[in-house]
């Protein structure tokens, strides 16, 4: 970023969002310990996804205030590379990547508006749709879409009240997505898409065991042990296929409730970013595909996703050269 982009001082105070980043991934942790004593669970799977989260969201801070293009160039790269690894046996996880990617050079190229890298950066941005295109992705491609959009409609020099708003739009999009899966999953909605009839019978087993165990939940990692659905031959794994409902499930009412909170924390983080609003929009607009993604498939279930959405979080909350620390 340049010195003369707009950083209003109302993000810049205080260290709220360094606070919250502690306790809620600390809440986590310890309600899986929890549940999984109650229920007679496995908490491993739960606490590698806190701890994949809060690391790659400490690489982010730390890389993304000493070079933060360079960090997000190659956060794109990387994960452009692995998509491709992932394309053959996991849809969820190759969708996930492509819209963090997308993420990523999004905010490398807001960043860089003039110079020799301008052009380069930008063309990242088309290739990361262009690969989701190549590899037969389209929930990734329509993530990488909205996400170039929403990087693309927001003003260089928007100021907080439009950034709050995009970013409150974005709670409630994915609000709506979790809503919809439990809605289909009851019988609401009719399936919409490449919503099979197994998944929705996931879903529906999820939603049941969740009012069986409202508070504490049968027990992390313990869906595939109790659902019907999830040993029927030709079910790629154990999962519910929904982070949402397989949270209600496992962890009950207060694990969702933290769920919610972490992807509350990574959005309440860009509102208080020193980083250009373009910048902290893109990286919302990423986080928030994500977050639609995981309602209605496995995409949370892989800890380099997991890694990656706290590194993208991280690169776009640090604390630049120049600016003050805001926690």
């Amino acid at each position: 970023m340049t010195a003369t982009e707009e950083r209003p001082a109302v993000f810049e105070r205080g260290g709220a969002p360094g606070s919250v980043g502690v306790v809620v991934p600390g809440c986590c942790a310890v309600w899986a310990l929890i549940s999984a004593a109650a229920g007679n669970g496995r908490p491993e799977g739960v606490l590698l996804a806190v701890l994949a989260v809060v690391a790659g969201y400490a690489c982010g801070r730390i890389s993304g205030s000493l070079v933060p293009v360079g960090t997000a160039v190659c956060g794109a790269l990387t994960l452009l590379a692995a998509a491709p690894v992932a394309a053959n046996a996991h849809r969820g996880e190759v969708a996930a990547l492509l819209a963090l990617a997308s993420g990523a050079a999004c905010c490398a190229a807001r960043a860089v508006r003039a110079g020799p890298w301008a052009w380069p950066l930008r063309l990242l941005v088309v290739a990361v749709v262009a690969e989701a295109a190549a590899l037969g992705s389209p929930a990734g491609c329509a993530a990488a879409v909205v996400v170039t959009v929403c990087a693309l409609a927001v003003r260089d020099r928007a100021g907080g009240r439009a950034r709050g708003t995009v970013l409150v739009a974005f709670g409630l999009v994915a609000a709506v997505a979790v809503g919809g899966a439990w809605a289909v999953a009851r019988g609401g909605l009719p399936p919409v898409g490449a919503v099979s009839a197994q998944r929705v019978a996931l879903w529906r087993e999820a939603t049941d065991i969740a009012a069986a165990h409202p508070v504490l939940g049968a027990g992390p990692d313990r869906f595939g042990d109790l659902s019907g659905s999830a040993a029927v031959p030709g079910t790629p794994d154990a999962g519910p296929h929904s982070a949402a409902l397989q949270m209600a499930a496992e962890q009950g009412v207060v694990g969702l409730a933290l769920l919610a909170c972490g992807y509350g924390w990574l959005l309440y983080g860009l509102a208080r970013s020193p980083c250009a609003t373009p910048v902290a929009v893109a990286a919302g607009a990423a986080l928030t595909s994500l977050a639609v993604l995981a309602a209605v498939s496995d995409a949370l279930s892989f800890a380099p996703v997991t890694a990656a959405a706290g590194a993208l979080a991280g690169l776009a909350t640090a604390n630049r050269a120049g600016t003050t620390p805001h926690g």
